[in-house]
């Protein structure tokens, strides 16, 4: 179908406009909680790792249901590809499409993505798609991938229906591939009813305002919503703003720091951003299609300019250009292994996050733990000897104070939006572990004028023989805090032998353990950076903070310079005063006096306690990460060990 008959646009009224916003918003809602009540696995319905849209004839996003950010562009481009593969005029009314290509998708091959064609009257109006999660979709279980070859059953742009009848060779394929075929096909059907869902509300939509009116009102929207985005960017001010941070590792060469360099460039009403100097696509399976870097680019946009704005549309982001290279750990090529692509985008928004902290510093947040924080079990459950896959955790933990608010704790990190933990009696329920605690973790917001959120604990006990997998990064590269603000503790794995002391690791990957019972594991999610000097946080907000566990009175001397009264438990005014003045005037608190309740660290924390105790009477200390990048002049042709002394450093990230 070209352009020509394409049915001509009517004038449309304000009225009808706004109906038909609000009933693309209450499409994909019921999309969404279609999907949620009819999905097979714990993942979908639980987790909610899933989003679902409405698309116009070319692909472009109507509305998005609110799920995961990072399939805004995912369903997008995945929609536009399977035009480009068949053509307008191959697609037929009853064709439901079909791929999981992480190259297009952006994402690991779990990512099922349907969409089915919307006709009206024999005309094409629109698409309604669906990217969800799947369980298992083959290949390895435990380890590290190095090629995509390994990850499981790759899925070509097909159509699983042609015209209304299933495509049952395809189906057999899938079943033949995956290890749990009956809850695949339960997910599949699932996905199938919510895009069947779309289909039918834009139709109802059509019919009630007729196609010409529905179609003005969608253009007059998605221009609406371009032109509050480009007020909104023309009040930033003009200039180029850059910033750099590392991740810690890609899981095969250990400890080798992978640099996050990022570029913004405002001028009058348009952003663009520049991944052009990102890391180059890496040996482990962090790497992620190029559709993931614009994904990225876009929630930070989304954030910065528009966040509370629906219908999510593709007007929105008209006034970002968005530059990334192929070959990038965002842009990867095959055959680059994709199994964990949500990874690295996280502390990409982040860090866009950190170079626009000077022009709009009241609209960005300082670095969050920026990681799923999630354990991958797999075994045979005692009960009754079938295979179990269970990729569980999603603990949620701190993000970044802002310049006038505390950070908020226990949440999913940003890529993430929607995504939720599953209940633990749940996971009792069906997997043989016993979640023994799920706690806020003491300590671990960067301390800070408004304090960074905590992160939490979980300690799981098996009780069961299976295999353990961790792929947690930003252990080491710890969330950073801004304008004087401190870093918050890492993310962090270790295993506890029955019986034993927990073993701690130099990074997150834990690969191919084996647990049996009465083994535990413990995932502690890192939390927020600090905005502000913590020698300026009020030390009533300190002391509230102390009372309710969030704060030690180690971490109130030291890093706040908050001291209580031994007899009446209340701050001591005097003594804190002189602290902060003592700590002022040595140019501290740094990264260095900050706590956390890693064992390992244990030992030097103490010993920086009992130096701060001897002076001012209380006190006790730990080791953060990194800061953000403000003022450092360093390119990315400087010698990269240069830059990451630097950024450990805090002079530029």
């Amino acid at each position: 179908m070209n352009d020509a008959n394409r049915p001509a646009p009517a004038r449309h009224d304000p009225v009808t406009t706004e109906i038909v916003r609000n009933g693309l918003i209450a499409a994909t809602e019921e999309m969404k909680q279609n999907l949620m009540r009819t999905a097979y696995n714990m993942i979908i319905y639980e987790a909610l790792d899933f989003t679902v849209g409405l698309f116009d004839r070319d692909g472009n996003v109507l509305s998005i249901g609110i799920g995961l950010p990072m399939f805004i562009r995912g369903i997008s481009e995945t929609i536009k590809a399977k035009i480009r593969h068949f053509g307008l005029e191959n697609i037929h009314p009853g064709d439901v499409l079909l791929t999981n290509d992480a190259y297009i998708t952006g994402s690991h091959l779990n990512h099922m993505t349907f969409s089915v064609p919307i006709f009206h009257e024999g005309a094409l109006i629109g698409f309604a798609g669906c990217m969800a999660h799947w369980q298992d979709i083959g290949g390895t279980l435990d380890g590290m991938t190095m090629d995509i070859y390994s990850e499981g059953l790759q899925m070509p742009i097909v159509k699983a229906w042609r015209s209304g009848v299933v495509n049952q060779d395809i189906l057999d394929v899938i079943a033949m591939n995956v290890r749990l075929p009956e809850r695949a096909m339960g997910d599949l059907k699932a996905q199938i009813a919510s895009i069947r869902t779309g289909e039918r509300h834009m139709l109802e939509l059509a019919q009630k305002h007729g196609r010409e009116e529905l179609l003005a009102s969608i253009d007059a929207i998605m221009d609406h919503s371009e032109a509050l985005v480009r007020e909104r960017v023309r009040a930033i001010p003009d200039g180029v703003y850059e910033a750099e941070s590392f991740m810690d590792d890609d899981g095969v060469e250990a400890g080798k720091r992978i640099p996050i360099r990022v570029k913004v460039t405002v001028a009058d009403d348009h952003m663009t951003i520049d991944l052009t100097d990102i890391s180059k696509q890496v040996k482990g399976f962090y790497n992620s299609g190029m559709t993931a870097g614009l994904s990225c680019c876009q929630v930070a946009f989304k954030c910065l300019t528009s966040a509370l704005d629906y219908p999510l549309n593709d007007g929105s982001f008209r006034p970002l250009t968005i530059i990334l290279p192929t070959g990038r750990v965002v842009s990867a090529e095959k055959p680059a292994p994709m199994r964990w692509w949500m990874t690295f985008p996280m502390t990409i928004v982040d860090t866009v996050f950190k170079a626009m902290a000077p022009a709009m510093p009241d609209k960005v947040i300082a670095g969050h733990h920026a990681d799923l924080v999630i354990a991958s079990v797999n075994g045979y459950h005692p009960r009754d000897g079938r295979l179990f896959i269970y990729v569980g955790g999603l603990i949620g933990g701190g993000w970044g104070a802002k310049l006038t608010e505390d950070g908020v704790s226990g949440v999913i990190a940003i890529n993430d939006g929607d995504t939720h933990n599953g209940p633990s009696e749940q996971v009792e329920v069906k997997f043989p572990l016993i979640v023994e605690e799920y706690a806020l973790r003491e300590d671990s917001g960067g301390p800070g004028q408004f304090r960074g959120g905590l992160g939490t604990v979980q300690r799981v006990r098996a009780t069961g023989d299976f295999m353990f997998n961790a792929q947690i990064e930003r252990v080491n590269c710890r969330p950073w805090g801004l304008d004087g603000g401190l870093s918050g503790a890492g993310n962090q794995v270790t295993i506890q032998r029955a019986g034993g002391e927990e073993a701690f690791f130099p990074s997150g990957k834990v690969l191919a353990e084996a647990l049996h019972p009465g083994d535990r594991y413990v995932l502690r999610s890192g939390g927020g950076g600090g905005f502000g000097s913590p020698l300026d946080r009020d030390p009533a907000a300190v002391e509230r903070d102390v009372i309710q566990g969030i704060v030690s009175r180690d971490m109130a001397a030291a890093c706040y310079g908050v001291v209580f009264d031994e007899d009446t438990a209340a701050v001591d005014p005097a003594a804190s005063d002189a602290l902060r003045a003592r700590l002022r005037a040595e140019g501290r608190p740094d990264d260095d006096d900050g706590l956390t309740d890693d064992g390992r660290r244990a030992q030097d924390a103490a010993a920086r306690a009992d130096a701060i105790r001897s002076q001012a009477g209380h006190g006790h200390a730990h080791h953060h990460g990194h800061q953000h990048f403000r003022h450092a002049h360093v390119r990315p042709e400087d010698d990269y060990e240069l830059r990451l002394q630097l950024a450990l450093a805090r002079r530029c990230c």
